[in-house]
């Protein structure tokens, strides 16, 4: 008898470790796996601007979903959203005049061959709390540090690439962003980017009265506790609708016969205006 409950209490004793050995192998493996990453989508509430005479701005709302979010980091509020939307990139010159003698002349200048026509950026938080100085330059993210790839003249007029970091603290690229926003080209809003559920959001980008025509890109940038994680982007397209697109086709297909009209009818006008208000 007593060898009998030996040998049963030997193989029970296997079967308990072997069951042990299980649950820690198979908890190791738990851990041993990679966590999901988050996955990021936006949409456009349209993706098409068409710009008539009486156009006077618009609001477009960008929306988006975060899938695989981490539930603590949620409950933390610790996702930060910045959403852009940044228009055709053109050259541009910035001029600096003087007063000479008396009168005000251009005295220097320094060309942008890429700065964006209009810009607009909502974000959750200040953006100086949602990640570093040097990753906010990198990407672009904000009007301070939007990169307008500028070129400065050498030698013999010759154009000498700048450095970003040279180029953020230029005071032609000061000015010209102090210009456009000014003229609300230019603008950034914080804590218009707001989570309407869990994994659901919604930005609200406002855009000027003379927003440029040409293809603009919303582009969304999802952050972890102020890590880059990953970017989305959808384009629009802003074009001239009506009269105006009639009058900027012609124009831009019969440039000569657009010219002999423009300057025939400013005579007719004049010549009209002049019997009209003619005086006996």
């Amino acid at each position: 008898m007593r060898a009998g409950w030996k040998r049963a209490g030997g193989a029970g004793a296997a079967r308990i470790a072997a069951g042990g050995l299980a649950l820690v192998l198979s908890a190791l493996s738990a851990f041993a796996q990679p966590a999901m990453e988050e996955t990021f989508e936006i949409g456009l509430s349209t993706d098409r601007i068409g710009i008539t005479s009486d156009f006077s701005g618009t609001r477009l709302v960008v929306f988006g979903a975060l899938d695989n979010a981490d539930p603590q980091i949620l409950r933390q509020q610790r996702y930060d959203i910045v959403v852009v939307l940044m228009g055709p990139r053109r050259p541009v010159v910035v001029r600096r005049k003087e007063r000479t003698l008396g009168i005000w002349i251009n005295r220097s200048s320094e060309s942008f061959n890429a700065a964006p026509a209009s810009y607009a950026l909502a974000a959750t938080r200040p953006l100086g709390d949602i990640t570093r100085d040097d990753l906010r330059m990198r990407l672009s993210i904000g009007i301070d540090d939007l990169q307008l790839s500028t070129f400065a003249k050498g030698p013999g007029g010759k154009d000498l690439p700048q450095s970003p970091q040279r180029a953020n603290q230029d005071e032609f690229a000061t000015a010209l962003r102090r210009i456009r926003q000014s003229s609300g080209l230019y603008n950034q809003t914080i804590g218009t980017v707001e989570f309407v559920s869990p994994t659901l959001f919604r930005a609200d980008l406002q855009l000027p009265a003379d927003l440029p025509v040409g293809r603009h890109t919303a582009r969304a940038y999802l952050f972890r506790n102020g890590v880059f994680i990953r970017e989305d982007s959808e384009p629009l397209i802003v074009v001239k609708t009506g009269f105006e697109s009639f009058i900027s086709d012609a124009a831009a297909r019969n440039g000569v016969l657009y010219g002999l009209f423009a300057v025939a009818l400013a005579i007719f006008t004049g010549w009209f205006g002049r019997l009209v208000f003619k005086r006996d």
